[in-house]
């Protein structure tokens, strides 16, 4: 197929997994990779869980000048920072996810995409700081901060948020996009997922999602790799990434540099 577009995930795709948090530079071969795409004249655009700073350090490393897709599809915004496209959760639906997080005596958070607030600091919540390049800001009612929030989540542990998961998709179904990570369960709006954000950029672009290739690793990049024409996952990609891709990638960022050559080629 022609490709015109690929969507790349950041944390675990772009910048490895042994990286650790906070690190903003893309080993050298992935650099040259997406140098390659763009001389071949195929867009190449970052969609995130990171909010828009950290989003914009790897996108300046990387020398892109494309929209940037920000919290798992929540907000997307131009390389100077204007925001196109956010979706926001039903504030009613986000208390009741905050007053069940108090009921299991569980810390939550409270977002939107210029701000991150959390009713404790814990190590998620400063390590979600570091990467999204801002600093949380913590208090006990954080949905009484006057934040309009574009999501909420329960921060638990690996054990714990499987049966937190499962509680939520019970209770809301297709109200809410719930995203079941290791050691928070996040609830955004239905439409706030990578999937939509990157369709509704194609579609002001004219290309069609079958010259569209994602690439992804986690729960939150299965929406645009189920999407895209052609999905990659990431040799190390977890259950929800792996089921909504075509294909899985050698392991590590020189199974991803090669795979990004080829589709320069």
């Amino acid at each position: 197929m022609a490709v015109k577009l690929v969507a790349l995930d950041i944390d675990g795709t772009v910048i490895p997994p042994e990286a650790g948090g906070g690190d903003h530079e893309p080993p050298p071969a992935i650099r040259e990779a997406v140098r390659k795409l763009a001389a071949a004249g195929v867009a190449v655009v970052l969609a995130s869980g990171r909010m828009f700073p950290g989003t914009l350090r790897v996108a300046r490393e990387l020398r892109l000048v494309t929209p940037l897709v920000c919290q798992q599809g929540c907000s997307v915004h131009r390389i100077d920072g204007e925001m196109t496209h956010v979706f926001p959760i039903e504030r009613r639906l986000a208390l009741e996810i905050v007053a069940y997080a108090r009921e299991l005596g569980r810390d939550y958070e409270w977002f939107n995409p210029v701000r991150y607030l959390a009713s404790r600091p814990s190590e998620a919540t400063r390590r979600y700081g570091e990467v999204s390049g801002i600093e949380p800001e913590y208090r006990p009612d954080p949905e009484f901060s006057g934040v309009d929030p574009t999501g909420v989540g329960i921060i638990s542990d690996a054990t714990t948020a499987v049966s937190i998961h499962r509680e939520l998709s019970a209770r809301y179904a297709e109200r809410l996009h719930l995203l079941d990570f290791p050691e928070v369960t996040v609830a955004v709006a239905p439409e706030a997922n990578k999937g939509h954000a990157l369709s509704l950029l194609c579609a002001d672009w004219g290309i069609d999602r079958h010259e569209v290739v994602a690439v992804g690793d986690s729960v939150n990049d299965a929406s645009m790799l189920a999407w895209a024409g052609l999905g990659a996952a990431m040799a190390h990609a977890d259950a929800y990434a792996r089921d909504a891709a075509d294909l899985i990638l050698a392991p590590g960022a020189t199974g991803l540099a090669e795979f990004l050559e080829s589709l320069s080629r």
